[in-house]
């Protein structure tokens, strides 16, 4: 496996809060989603309050939040199927996490009804379901290739 694999994900849905287009539905593969969730996450961080906790939230929420776009890349050229499984259960498990800093930002009412936060906890809550998916189906896929290879094998001897 070591041509790259787009992972496309279409959907209809409105663009991020700032985008001059967001009136208009707009299809995004995984990339392009990750990508303008990367960018919510830092505009959110930058507006949280410069205060020891609020550092603390932005500096995990920042980590978390980005991760899964550099990941996501690094899945589209996977050496294995267990290396692909592998880097799409990282990127799930830092947007679970980012999910979480974003509900305590949003408990904790700094930003008020800030529209880019809604914007992180609605996609991260969309993203979680589609690697989940994807991670599934991977799965699936493996081991049907697994028995497949071992029933050919068989034939062969």
């Amino acid at each position: 496996m070591n041509s790259e694999a787009q992972t496309p994900v279409a959907s209809s849905r409105g663009a991020r809060p700032n985008d001059r287009t967001a009136s208009t539905q707009r299809k995004y593969d995984l990339e392009e989603r990750l990508l303008e969730f990367a960018a919510a996450v830092i505009d959110v961080s930058e507006k949280l309050p410069d205060t020891r906790a609020g550092n603390h939230l932005a500096g995990q929420f920042l980590r978390s939040g980005t991760s899964p776009y550099g990941n996501h890349g690094e899945a589209q050229a996977p050496e294995s199927a267990e290396d692909f499984i592998h880097k799409m259960k990282i990127c799930l498990k830092e947007l679970r996490e980012a999910l979480r800093w974003a509900r305590l930002i949003n408990r904790k009412q700094w930003l008020g009804s800030d529209a880019q936060l809604a914007f992180v906890l609605r996609e991260s809550d969309e993203l979680i379901r589609i690697f989940k998916a994807s991670i599934q189906t991977a799965e699936r896929n493996r081991v049907a290739n697994r028995r497949s290879n071992s029933s050919a094998t068989a034939l062969n001897r």
